[in-house]
Formats: C-alpha cells, sequence, structure tokens
C-alpha cells in the first residue's frame, strides 16, 4: 500500500492493489482468503465508478471497512472519507468494527478516514454543508436497514449534501438455480423480521432492484446508469444460509412470530435444508446504480 503522500492511484489500478489493501485490513489475520474476495469485488466496484482522486466521500453503512479502504485508496491523498455507521465499535466478530477501524486508522490510508459509528443521519444533530460531498455510497448495506421507509428517509436526509450517489445491494432475481439457497435463505430473513421478530442479522429489509428504482425519485435522486455485478467469488451465500438456520433455530424468534407465519417461515427453512450445500453455495447477483 501507499503512504499517505503517494501519488493517487488510477482507477484501473484497484484491483490490482486489493491484495495490499486487503492484507491491511484485520479480518486478514482470521481469513485472508475471505478477506481478499471482499476488497476484490469492492476495488472492480470503486475502478467502475466515477470518483476521481481528491474527491470527498460520505459512506454509509461502512461495517468493518471493506469499502471505506478502498475508497481511501481511491480518493488519494488529498481526498477524504467519512465513513457512517449506526452500529457501535463493538459490533462484530470474530473482529469487531471498532477493531477494523482502529488498524485502518492506524495505517497509511488513517488520514483520509474519518470513521462515526453510533451514528445516524436520521438524528437531526448529524448535519452536513449543502455539496459537502461529491459523492455518497451506500455498499452492500442497505438490506440491514429497518424498513424500506427508514433507506427513504436517508436517501431523502443525504440528498443535499452530495452531486452523486453509488448504490449496490444484492439482487433478489436469481440468474442460476445454484443461487436459489441465498435468495430463499435472504426471504426467509425478511419475512421474520417483517413479522414484528427483530434480530441484529445483516438482513433485515430485502428488496429487489426495481423497488430502489421507484424509491430513487421519492428522495430526490435521478438514476442515471447501473449494471449488473459479479459476485462469483464471494461467500455471502453460505453466511446467508448459515444465519437462517440459526435463526429458524431460535425458539424465542419463532415464538414471537404469528403463527401462520412461523408454521410457513419453519416450512421454508425445511425447503433450505433439502437445496442447500453443506458450503459453496452461489452468492446471488448485486448490482450497482449511480444516480445524482
Amino acid at each position: 500500500m501507499k503512504d499517505g503522500s503517494a501519488l493517487p492511484v488510477h482507477h484501473s489500478e484497484l484491483p490490482a492493489r486489493a491484495p495490499s489493501l486487503a492484507a491491511g485490513m484485520a479480518a486478514a489475520d482470521h481469513d485472508p482468503d475471505v478477506q481478499l474476495s471482499q476488497t476484490r469485488h469492492r476495488a472492480a466496484l470503486v475502478a467502475s465508478w466515477d470518483i476521481a482522486p481528491g474527491s470527498t466521500v460520505l459512506e454509509l453503512g461502512c461495517g468493518q471497512g471493506d469499502m471505506t479502504a478502498v475508497l481511501a485508496e481511491a480518493v488519494g491523498p488529498t481526498g477524504h472519507v467519512v465513513a457512517i455507521d449506526v452500529a457501535e465499535p463493538s459490533y462484530g466478530a470474530p473482529v469487531t468494527l471498532g477493531e477494523s477501524a482502529d488498524r485502518l486508522s492506524a495505517g497509511p490510508l488513517g488520514p483520509r478516514i474519518d470513521f462515526r459509528f453510533t451514528t445516524d443521519v436520521l438524528d437531526p444533530s448529524v448535519a452536513f454543508p449543502e455539496h459537502a460531498f461529491d459523492h455518497v455510497v451506500l455498499a452492500h448495506c442497505s438490506w440491514y436497514f429497518a424498513s424500506l421507509a427508514q433507506l427513504r428517509d436517508t436517501l431523502a436526509r443525504v440528498r443535499p449534501w452530495a452531486r452523486r450517489l453509488w448504490f449496490t445491494e444484492w439482487d433478489l432475481t436469481p440468474v442460476s438455480d445454484d443461487q436459489l439457497a441465498h435468495l430463499l435463505a435472504v426471504l426467509i430473513q425478511g419475512q421474520v423480521e417483517a413479522a414484528g421478530s427483530h434480530g441484529r442479522g445483516n438482513v433485515r429489509t430485502p428488496f429487489s432492484r426495481e423497488t430502489l428504482l421507484r424509491l430513487l425519485p421519492e428522495t430526490g435522486w435521478s438514476a442515471d446508469g447501473g449494471r449488473a455485478v459479479d459476485t462469483g467469488d464471494l461467500r455471502d451465500a453460505d453466511w446467508e444460509i448459515a444465519a437462517c438456520r440459526d435463526l429458524t433455530g431460535e425458539p424465542e424468534r419463532m415464538a414471537a412470530l404469528p403463527e401462520p407465519v412461523r408454521q410457513l417461515v419453519l416450512s421454508q427453512a425445511d425447503v433450505l435444508r433439502a437445496v442447500a450445500e453443506p458450503r459453496g453455495n452461489h452468492s446471488l447477483p448485486a448490482y450497482t446504480v449511480t444516480a445524482h
């Protein structure tokens, strides 16, 4: 990785920088292969976006900073990334958000990043000047919102602060049969949340790409481009299938559901057990949308 005073990297070089960026993440100490696949995915995304060196970026739902590191690399030493998440620094395993942020902040990209945890942009006390940022980024974080209304309000809230929006999420439309297990795991988790049995999983409000495109005009954004994103190297399908199995095995979460919903969820869980592989399940596709 470059030091803080190095020249900015050209976007076409970002994928080649993925190994060094991944090595600088705290999670790489536990599973370097997984971290590399996550970083490569995000480097390919940012390489396709028009985020120039020297840009200011507001990242929502930064989590452990997988995308934050790539954005900091892209904006270069004269750029800046404000990385926001509503979660507490103690959230996450085997590496917490705070531990990951501390590792990044202590490294060469640290001067370019401002992490802000336990921060909700819908809180009136959280405010930025108009056009304070060149870009706002939401990458694989929107299904974590409690509702579509919360996402709508968030997109409207940040609209005056940034000129461009870059939005990436999983696509609910599979392109092959081997992605159906991931889809089913996502939909089961979404149904449990929608029925009022709330948890802290990654999937709370799954929605389609078409839903996002209908939502954007309501929040002042105009979509002006989008494309499919390759997810072949990501292992999120395995993680969400495991999370779904854990969820449907929690008596308290299941007991909180209305009886018809509980029976529907448990039946779908039976199907998931039948169609999912022990490991190596194929992840759903993803999409990226840009708006102004």
